[in-house]
């Protein structure tokens, strides 16, 4: 350790190029996965907000809950169990003095466990069927609270009554309203009564008509949503890659800088184990420093980032990274290392 300090403090341009490389990669990969992660909540905070377990709706929506449409006769006979309640989900349009905005329609009844666990930031939620609760990121000046907006193809005008936290679902923002104004919104008959059915424990056994999704099962099924995660995770997972790569070229320039020094030492008796662990440590050091000035630069960087832009720190995601990094990095060393393991002393210094 002491060695390793030493040659840090004394090739101070050197060492503070490679940390300055590894820590670019590791705000790079730090920064996009706050971004990943961020885009990741659009799809799904809505439905983890619910604190749902299971979910029923049609086999033919394939999963996509926009797409399912349950019978009056299929919604009574699911909300039979307990902890039951029926929500009907529809893409439409938000307009209001000439703004238009995309969003997500979720219709609930007043007196089921959804309705229980939105967050709501101001306001209330809606307690009629002409009015609504709106995602807090919408524009607060162009949707004040109050006003009044036309959604989808209903001609009704909605009363704006409060802001709700986390209520985004496949990127879009959620509108909360009574379920009775779903079917007007979405453009279909009376007949149907929602478009899935969600319940806080396992769902009943249903018809062959219906399927059952696990939450992770109906977040999966969400457009675009398992292959937008999995795009990301590549992107972080190479340039973890390309950090090991980069520390490994680095160690072993400077390992083959260092031979006639590294020789001497073997030569005075200093066994390769010593040598080892001093390499061990100089990588260590160099990671650990490139990591936490990555991560500190790219929590600055993403708190400056204006509020449109979608952003989550999941510092648990964040920690598994940081140790990623720091374990590839360490596995950088084995080329040098081998290379220290087969310096002889004579061959090197000219005896």
């Amino acid at each position: 350790m002491f060695l390793a300090w030493r040659e840090i403090k004394k090739e101070k341009i050197r060492y503070g190029l490679v940390i300055t490389v590894v820590m670019l990669i590791s705000y790079l990969v730090f920064v996009l996965c706050a971004l990943a992660m961020g885009l990741a909540r659009e799809n799904t905070v809505a439905i983890e907000s619910w604190q749902i377990k299971s979910a029923v709706m049609t086999r033919d929506a394939n999963g996509n809950a926009g797409q399912s449409l349950l019978t009056e006769q299929e919604a009574r006979s699911l909300q039979q169990k307990r902890g039951a309640a029926i929500l009907g989900i529809t893409p439409t349009t938000m307009k209001r003095a000439g703004h238009r905005e995309s969003v997500q329609f979720i219709g609930l009844h007043a007196n089921e466990f959804v309705k229980d666990r939105l967050q709501v930031v101001s306001g209330r939620l809606p307690q009629h069927a002409d009015e609504i609760a709106v995602d807090t990121t919408l524009n607060h000046a162009r949707y004040p609270r109050h006003e009044t907006v036309t959604l989808g193809l209903s001609a009704t005008r909605y009363k704006i009554v409060g802001y709700v936290a986390q209520a985004q679902y496949n990127m879009a923002p959620v509108v909360y309203g009574d379920l009775e104004a779903w079917s007007s919104i979405k453009g279909v008959s009376n007949d149907y009564a929602g478009s899935l059915a969600v319940y806080r424990e396992d769902a009943p056994n249903v018809p062959r008509e219906l399927v059952t999704y696990s939450t992770k099962q109906l977040i999966d099924k969400l457009p675009g949503y398992v292959a937008q995660k999995a795009t990301f995770g590549l992107m972080i997972g190479f340039l973890v890659i390309i950090s090991m790569i980069i520390m490994t070229i680095f160690l072993y320039i400077l390992t083959i800088q260092k031979l006639p020094n590294l020789a001497v030492l073997r030569a005075q008796g200093i066994p390769n184990r010593f040598l080892t662990r001093n390499t061990l440590f100089e990588t260590g050091v160099i990671v650990l420093t490139a990591v936490v000035i990555g991560g500190g630069l790219a929590v600055m960087t993403l708190a400056l980032l204006p509020a449109t832009v979608p952003v989550y720190i999941s510092w648990p995601v964040t920690g598994l990274i940081a140790l990623g990094l720091l374990l590839t990095g360490l596995l950088g060393t084995i080329v040098p290392i081998r290379l220290i393991s087969k310096i002889d002393p004579a061959s090197v210094i000219g005896g």
